[in-house]
Parts: structure tokens; sequence; C-alpha cells
């Protein structure tokens, strides 16, 4: 991970985009099957206050399809750039399951990334992304955000380059500058692909257009305030959201935050270290079970572990499909293992494999988390999450900064640290930044209700404390457990308070805490 401006926090939290996409992958667990669609209702899309500039887009009637399972899928039209509309525009694309009985009105989701695809959740999981209550209450709309999947997107390499570029092993010594410039003239050359091939949109795939974006859905649907229910990085999108149209804020859930006012140097930090903690918890539930491929205390199996990653970084294993797998593509497989305690028997598996020279496993969900399968990349995750990262963190070029944040990760999070650092891949990125870090308050809008998760790896606790200490309206709940998000996750107690809220508009106690 780079110790500047979050490298692998880039691509990590890819899976911060799977939040729940891990579960079903790797779980096996589906939906069961939903009722036939039924025909589709039309509601006048809402043009009050709409600028004679943006009305055309306001205002556009959806032509809805049906798209198997219940659902019923369209596009909707977008400007490009929002400050200049008639420069050209977009296709967004939208699934909707409608309520089951009588619709309370749309709950937007997002399941984070930034770079998964809310259409795919909704389309492949939908009652795992949503509680039964909110189906049966809402029209529950799934979207890919501008320059994701189905939407108008992100484009840089064909699968091979992908493999190249995500898996590929450096030929210098690890930490050295040669190292450091064999990765950086990766992420140039990649960046300059991404460029070539996307068709002009990089400069505008950023978190703000894509609230704005979030908007006009919301009217063209025909509601006059939004019900959202945004994981993990969806959080920042729906805090976005809220700092925008106050005043059209329905019901907000933010479950898993990211705090806005970090930067991305800290957010790095904060991670290596959630991380870390997540691999220690892990490590004590492989010890207590009886088959763990390591042994004694959790710090001696903590140190085995890093005597493992180190010896595959020196001679990395070969899979049976040719693939050499170092040292950072395991660290790839143990990251996606830890957003979910459900993985965590593969991750043994994984470990076990390893050890004996077989990666496997670790192989499965390194390419699970990378969007890779059967040789191909079934979505654009990791292209999309790159894009919106570099055009929303600043670029940050403080030494002392990075050498502190650096100390802290290596006295911190020792097993994770050595594959945590090198160059920011957004430093040769086409475009500069435009988004900023700093505090959301969302003044005027209605209470927010923040979900946060004692030992979530990916957004640590603290963020939501925080995202929820910021906003003016912000009520806490928290889920003590391990995982990432804390929503759908079989606590009641959780499930019951987010339902009520939307379902009944019952706010939570601020505090509720959830064992």
């Amino acid at each position: 991970m780079n110790t500047r401006s979050t490298s692998r926090l880039r691509r990590a939290a890819a899976v911060i985009a799977g939040l729940a996409a891990a579960s079903v992958a790797l779980t096996g667990c589906l939906y069961s099957m939903i009722p036939e669609q039924k025909p589709s209702a039309t509601n006048a899309p809402d043009t009050e206050g709409v600028s004679d500039d943006l009305l055309p887009f306001y205002g556009q009637t959806l032509a809805w399809e049906n798209c198997g399972g219940g659902l019923d899928c369209t596009e909707v039209t977008a400007p490009l750039d929002w400050e200049n509309p008639a420069e050209g525009d977009i296709t967004l694309a939208v699934v909707r399951h409608q309520a089951s009985g009588t619709a309370k009105g749309s709950l937007l989701t997002n399941p984070g990334g930034p770079g998964a695809s809310g259409y795919d959740l909704i389309h492949d999981s939908l009652t795992f992304a949503v509680g039964q209550d909110l189906v049966d209450n809402f029209d529950v709309i799934g979207f890919d955000p501008r320059g994701v999947g189905r939407s108008t997107a992100v484009k840089c390499y064909d699968a091979a380059d992908m493999d190249a570029y995500l898996y590929s092993i450096p030929t210098s010594p690890r930490g050295s500058a040669e190292w450091e410039a064999e990765l950086l003239a990766g992420h140039k050359k990649f960046a300059e692909a991404c460029d070539a091939n996307s068709g002009g949109i990089l400069p505008y795939i950023t978190t703000i257009n894509s609230a704005r974006d979030m908007d006009l859905i919301r009217a063209v649907l025909g509601d006059k305030k939004l019900n959202y229910l945004g994981y993990s990085y969806g959080t920042f999108l729906g805090a976005t959201y809220a700092e925008l149209y106050p005043d059209r804020v329905g019901s907000l859930v933010l479950d898993g935050a990211i705090d806005p006012a970090v930067s991305g140097l800290e957010v790095g930090t904060t991670q290596a270290l959630g991380f870390e903690s997540a691999l220690r918890a892990y490590m004590q539930s492989c010890l207590d079970s009886g088959s763990c491929p390591f042994s004694g205390t959790v710090d001696e199996a903590m140190t085995d572990l890093g005597a493992l990653l180190a010896s595959v970084d020196a001679a990395p294993l070969k899979s049976g499909d040719g693939r050499m797998l170092g040292a950072d593509a395991l660290m790839t497989g143990i990251i996606a293992a830890l957003y979910s305690q459900d993985s965590w028997t593969y991750l043994t598996q994984a470990l076990d494999e390893a050890l004996q020279g077989d990666p496997s496993t670790a192989f499965m969900l390194a390419d699970f988390y990378n969007g890779r399968e059967n040789g191909a990349y079934i979505d654009n995750s990791s292209e999309a999450f790159r894009a919106y990262n570099c055009m929303d963190y600043p670029v940050e070029d403080d030494p002392e900064a990075e050498a502190a944040q650096k100390a802290k990760i290596d006295e911190g999070a020792p097993t994770i640290a050595p594959y945590w650092e090198g160059p920011d891949s957004c430093e040769v990125w086409p475009y500069p930044p435009t988004g900023t870090r700093g505090e959301i308050h969302a003044t005027g809008a209605a209470p927010i209700v923040v979900v946060g998760t004692t030992n979530d790896p990916a957004t640590p606790y603290e963020w939501s404390e925080s995202l929820a200490a910021q906003l003016d309206e912000g009520v806490l709940i928290t889920r003590v457990g391990e995982g990432h998000t804390g929503y759908n996750k079989g606590n009641t107690c959780v499930d019951s308070a987010v339902e009520a809220y939307f379902v009944d508009g019952t706010v939570p106690e601020d505090g509720l805490r959830c064992e």
C-alpha cells in the first residue's frame, strides 16, 4: 500500500464494493426466486425548480423493459458535464424490483467501490442487498454509476493486459528505487490506456457528478425525496448527495461509513491497521478451530504467516494455468477473505495450500477480488475504482507526513506493512483531481442513519463514528462484530432499526448498540 495515497486501498477497496457480493460468491448464498414482474409503474418526473438547461434531462420519460426475474430495466440519460449540460451526455443503467406490496416510493441502493455494479447487486442478489421488509414496501432500485458496468463505462485493458497489470511480479527488489520506478511505469501505461479507451469521460468520473446523477434518477422516478441505502463507498456517495441536496433527503442509511474528512494518506493507514486487526481476529478463530495450518499463539501464527508471505515473495508459486502467485497477489486474496467472516474458511484453505506450494485457492480469492472469472474480467470495477479515486482524492506530497504514517503502519500492522507500500498510481493519472476532503454536515437534511461495525477492516468503526458526528442530524447504530458493513447480516437489532426507519419513519435512538 502506498503510504502516500493509498495505492492498495484504491484496489483493495474494490472489495469494499463487494460488500454483499463477497459473501454471495464465496458462500454460494443465493436469493430465493422472485415473483414474476408486475406491469411497469409510471410516475411523472419531478421537475420542480429545475433550470431550463437541465429540463431535458429531468423531464425525460423512462422506457422500462422486462429483464427477467421479476425485474424491469431502463436507461437514464444524464449530462456528461453537469456544469455544461449541453456538452454531451451519458447513459445510466437502472434496474428496478417493484414493491411486493404497496410502494412507499423508490429506494436507491449502492454497493460501494467505487466501481461496484449496483445493477448487478439488485439483479442478482436482491434480498442479499436489502431485507424482505424493504422489498415489500419499496421499489428497490439498483444502478451502475457513471463509469461503471452497463452505464457509460471506463475502459482500459483487455483481459491479458489486466492480468499483466494486476498480477505482475516486479523484477526489482521490493522497496528499491528500481522497484518503485517499475511499478510507476506500469501505472502510467494503465492510465494512458484508460484515457485512450474511455471516450473522454475520465475527467467527469467523480462522486459529486455521481451524486447529481442520483438526484436525476430520483426525479425521473417521480420521487420528491431520496430514500437511499448505501454501503461502504456508497456512504460517501450518499453523504455527498445530502450535502448537495439536503432538502431532498428522505430516509438515508449509510452503512460502513467512509469519513469524508480523512485524507487519502490517513485512509491508507487506517485501513492497514483495520485489516491487521481483522487478520488477527481470523487467526484466533483459525487457531481455535483445531484445523488451522498455524499453531501457537496469535503472535506466533502471525509471524509464521509473515514468513509465508516473504517466502512467496522470494519464490512465487506456479498455478495450473501457468500464472505465478507472488506475495502481492497472496495478500490480495487474504484481504478479499477478510471482508466477511463467512469467507474465513476459504482463507484457511488458501493458506494451508500455499504452505504446501499450491496457489489454487489463493488465486480464487484474488481473482474474485479483481473481478476475474475463467480468464476474463466480468466487470470493470478495478478500472472504475481507479478513475473515481484519482479524481476524488487530492494528491498529497508531504514527505514528513508520509514517513510518520509509514512508521505507524510498520508498528501497528507488521504482517501487512511490507505489501502495503508502493508508488501512488494517481501520480500519473492523466487528469488532476477535482475532489476535496472535508467534513459533511448536510445542514437542513432530515435525520440520517449511519451504521458501523466494531471490527470492520475496510471501513473502520471510527469512520462511522466520525461521519455520524459530522452530520447535523446524524444517528449512529453500532453492530458489535466482525466483517464489513452491518445491515442485513443476521443481526436482528440492526435490521429491525434500519427497516423501521425506512418503512415507518421511526428514527433509531442515537448510539443504539447491537451485540
